[in-house]
């Protein structure tokens, strides 16, 4: 069975909420402070604190760099990428994960350098090049491995709003790094008017997530909050991660529903719009007589159509019908298992279509096509044709 982890970024998504939410499900404190190696030899401190965030118990990961000044303990160096990698080395992570962890550096590396209009080679990466948030980012590398997520999925992430301070001056949020990195991640911004997805954070969700959306059918068998440094009174400042294994396989999958009202069209065109909408993808398309205002009589056009056909769909219903506006909305559609099979009756040869429900054969229909050629032929009637296909019919 697939094991699954879920990132639920309802307040955002940073490094060190992220280490924190890992440590919180399970992963010891020990054996990232080993795989850190060097990073966490004599220069941090590495710390996973117990916290309350609006009243929830979180873990709080931290890490203390015991060579910054003590002027300045907030004290960032800017690293150039061949820098940070040679400090990767010195990890005690596996060939894969250290490899990780360097493609997240390069990915913040050029994004900084789209950003700013500069070869690569001379970026500096300023709060990202931190040695926290390097600690950050190959320890995640390093848990999410140990985990051993089949499949990792992420929540719409939080990204909050306002502005930001960073070394490049005064930013609104998400910081351009973090829109660069967040790609096409769906996000969303609450009442919360403040930086809540870091650009590491944004690295992490995307760099890890296969999919995003909401939690998918599983079985929980761990939960960890990870503390951000903010305490907000309304909402809970974590991050938390769900770990678990994945629910058996759901019969239904989603589509979508896009539907009309038609009562000024000429009803020849119904036809043509039928066809057309089955050519940009829909699964089925009716029609139901209703009555409308005024007492006029109309059509109910609905298509149904897979997700990702919606936009091409409702394109050939605006184009072609009279309609002004469109009502959509998914649900759950639930199919039966469908195969063709070729049957040898006494008139000749006979497709069918099999619906099936664990293995079992629940249904047998044979085509249509098939046996009106055939009762065309021998000068039978089509439901003759269809006995005798059904009575060959061995399941």
């Amino acid at each position: 069975m697939s094991r699954v982890l879920y990132f639920d970024c309802f307040s955002g998504i940073s490094g060190d909420m992220t280490l924190g939410a890992l440590l919180d499900a399970g992963l010891p404190l020990e054996e990232l402070t080993r795989a850190l190696g060097s990073l966490a030899l004599g220069e941090v401190e590495v710390r996973a604190d117990k916290v309350l965030r609006a009243g929830v118990s979180a873990t709080k990961f931290s890490v203390r760099d015991l060579k910054a000044p003590k002027a300045d303990p907030n004290h960032h160096p800017h690293r150039h990428l061949p820098k940070i990698f040679t400090m990767i080395d010195g990890a005690s992570l596996s060939a894969a994960a250290r490899d990780r962890a360097k493609q997240m550096f390069q990915r913040l590396a050029e994004a900084e350098a789209s950003i700013h209009q500069m070869p690569i080679e001379k970026v500096h990466l300023h709060e990202v090049g931190a040695l926290d948030s390097i600690i950050d980012i190959v320890g995640t590398a390093f848990a999410m491995e140990w985990f051993h997520a089949d499949r990792v999925v992420c929540s719409p992430l939080n990204v909050g709003g306002g502005m930001v301070h960073t070394a490049h001056g005064h930013f609104p949020v998400p910081a351009p790094a973090t829109v660069k990195l967040l790609g096409d991640a769906p996000v969303c911004s609450g009442t919360i008017q403040k930086e809540l997805v870091t650009p590491t954070g944004a690295l992490i969700a995307t760099t890890f997530a296969s999919s995003f959306g909401p939690i998918p059918p599983m079985t929980i068998k761990q939960v960890g909050y990870g503390a951000g440094d903010r305490d907000e009174p309304s909402t809970p400042n974590v991050l938390r991660v769900i770990v678990g294994e994945e629910a058996a396989a759901v019969v239904g999958h989603r589509v979508t529903v896009i539907e009309c009202e038609i009562d000024d069209m000429n009803p020849q065109i119904f036809g043509v719009v039928m066809d057309k909408l089955y050519a940009a993808g829909a699964l089925e398309v009716f029609y139901v007589p209703v009555q409308m205002k005024k007492n006029r009589p109309g059509t109910l056009l609905t298509a149904i159509a897979p997700p990702d056909t919606h936009r091409a769909v409702a394109d050939v219903i605006f184009a072609e019908t009279t309609t002004i506006g469109l009502r959509h909305y998914e649900v759950e559609r639930e199919c039966l298992d469908r195969k063709h099979v070729t049957v040898t009756t006494p008139l000749g040869d006979v497709r069918f279509k099999l619906a099936s429900r664990n293995g079992r054969v629940l249904n047998a229909s044979p085509e249509f096509e098939d046996c009106a050629a055939l009762a065309a032929k021998h000068h039978l009637s089509v439901k003759e044709v269809q006995a005798i296909a059904i009575r060959a019919f061995q399941p």
